[in-house]
């Protein structure tokens, strides 16, 4: 599906009275989660083990 597609997609689902940053945030994070999704398929993710120790030195 072409970017100019999903984007369109996106926006037809979310409700008529949004806002123009709820519509620039909700393409964002489509953007975002499409990229995770791609990076773990290309075997770049990071395990859920790997992901808490690189978060210990933030939880206290």
């Amino acid at each position: 599906m072409a970017v100019k597609d999903i984007a369109k997609h996106v926006i037809d689902t979310l409700p008529d009275d949004i806002s123009m940053d709820g519509v620039i945030h909700a393409l964002y994070i489509k953007a975002k989660f499409d990229h995770g999704e791609s990076q773990i398929r290309e075997g770049k993710g990071v395990s859920h083990e790997k992901a808490t120790q690189r978060l210990q030195k933030w939880i206290k």
